[in-house]
Parts: C-alpha cells; structure tokens; sequence
C-alpha cells in the first residue's frame, strides 16, 4: 500500500483535470504488488510449506517442520539463501495480478460511486469497493495463486530445482492438461471472502 500511494501520488501522478487515469492505477498495483510479494517470499514459503503438514500427517508422512524458526532454519540450511525465494517468479506474478485487480478496481470503483451516485465517502461505499475489489483480484489471481503453492511445495534436489515443475509455464500446462481449467480456480470463494474481508478491514481501519 505504501509504494502503491507513492507511486500515485509522486511519481504518475494526476492528470491536469485531476483525474487518476485507469492505466496509471494498473501499473502502479503491479509495481507495488511485484515490491512487495519479492520481500515478502520468504515467509510466504514458510507459511505454504506448514499449511501442508496436516496433509503429510494425514497421508502418514513425517513432518518436516516443528515450527516458524525450524522451517525458517531447515530450509536455509537446505537451500542456502536462494532457497527462502524458492517459487517468487509465479509469486510476484500472482502479487501483480491480485493487486492490479484489487487496488485498481477499488480506487475506481469507490471514486465512480463518489461521483456519478448519491454515496458519499463513507463505510457504504468502501464496502462496496472492497466486494467489487476482491472479486477482481480472485478472478485474476486465483490461478497464479494454485500455480505458487503448488511450486512452493513440490520436493526439490539438492541444488534447489523442483522435481515436479520446471517453471511456472510448465506448471500451468500440467494443471490444464491434468485437472482441466478449472483446477486453477480451487479455492476462489475463499479466497474472494478473504479479500473482501481483508479489504474493507484495511481500508476502513485506515480511514476511519
């Protein structure tokens, strides 16, 4: 959110008429989601990693991580530093989309209620946002989203190379031609409840 405000404010912009053009919002959610999701990896990785030790228990597997510090230290350990930003390419790929989808749409779509409807600037209006928002940030980054986790939990060799998915491409082709393509939209409406609420949190905490 900060590089995403900067972005707006000092480096595009407003146009003479005051005006945030549409295209400006887009690349700056891009760049701000691509800033931030990169530094954010590796507790992202952790945080994939772990919410798959309950199904390795119930398969009967061993677990692999006794905590946050064990998981942090084992895979440093495993993979060196490289290894904590294991899967960012189709992570800021996911960022990018999610918030292009979500700031966008909520800038445009709360200033469009302000202007053309009897709404004012109030928690009506950012709740509306923030459904309209999380819709479009689901519906775009879902995909990216099934894509991340699944290369950030396949088993890798010793230099850090997955055994399953040679990239994010080959990932996608698989989960197409294997599940169909829907398999890339497992777990929208949670994920568009999550946004929704996370949104309207945010922006209303902020706010007010």
């Amino acid at each position: 959110m900060v590089t995403y405000e900067h972005l707006r404010e000092v480096v595009f912009g407003k146009s003479e008429d005051k005006h945030y053009p549409l295209w400006k919002s887009v690349i700056g959610g891009m760049m701000a989601g691509v800033v931030g999701q990169f530094l954010a990896n590796p507790t992202d990785l952790v945080k994939v990693q772990m919410q798959m030790e309950g199904k390795r228990k119930l398969e009967g597997k061993p677990l692999r991580y006794r905590g946050v510090h064990h998981a942090f230290a084992k895979i440093l350990a495993e993979g060196g530093i490289r290894g904590l930003w294991a899967g960012w390419v189709p992570n800021i790929q996911r960022a990018a989309l999610v918030n292009m989808g979500d700031l966008t749409t909520y800038d445009t779509v709360k200033h469009y209620l302000v202007l053309n409807t009897p709404l004012e600037d109030n928690i009506m209006t950012h709740s509306l946002s923030s459904l309209c928002s999380g819709l479009v940030a689901s519906i775009l980054g879902t995909p990216a989203d099934v894509i991340k986790s699944r290369i950030m939990n396949q088993p890798r060799d010793k230099q850090g190379r997955g055994l399953l998915y040679k990239s994010s491409t080959d990932c996608l082709i698989q989960a197409v031609q294997g599940e169909g393509f829907m398999s890339l939209y497992k777990g929208f409406l949670p994920s568009w409840l999550r946004m929704v609420k996370l949104g309207l949190s945010f922006f209303c905490f902020c706010l007010y």
